[in-house]
């Protein structure tokens, strides 16, 4: 008899981006060195949050960052779509505000410095412009 596996976060984006760095940091690093690196006592652990079976809790997302050698408030942001979003992520957007990744924030001083911090408003032409640079 098979035994059926649950995997109630596999539909979220965080387990194909963790595959993603899984992969992208191959052969210099095992799944088994993330998994201990990022302090996971089994390794078996992160390979359940890789196929959506079991969600990242938010006290690993820091170290498992490290460990993936990616962006700390992105893997926040994809571990945040594994909650609640009308509890938890509404709370944490009135605290915080928007979260914001290294290179988003890396786009916003450049727009600083384009605009000599003159602090533009976003208008029609400007969002086409934006969207034109990513093909949309």
């Amino acid at each position: 008899m098979k035994r059926l596996v649950s995997r109630p976060f596999a539909d979220t984006r965080l387990p194909s981006y963790i595959e993603k760095r899984i992969l992208e940091l191959r052969p210099r690093k095992t799944q088994i060195m993330i998994a201990s690196e990022a302090g996971f006592i089994s390794p078996n652990m992160l390979a359940m949050i890789k196929n959506g079976a079991s969600k990242l809790p938010l006290d690993r997302v820091a170290s498992l960052a490290k460990a993936l050698e990616c962006d700390p408030v992105m893997l926040f942001i994809l571990a945040l779509e594994q909650l609640d979003k009308n509890t938890t992520e509404q709370a944490i957007r009135q605290i915080f505000g928007v979260l914001v990744t290294e290179n988003e924030a890396a786009w916003l001083e450049e727009i600083r410095r384009a605009s000599d911090d003159s602090n533009p408003g976003l208008t029609s032409r400007g969002r086409s412009a934006i969207r034109g640079i990513f093909g949309r």
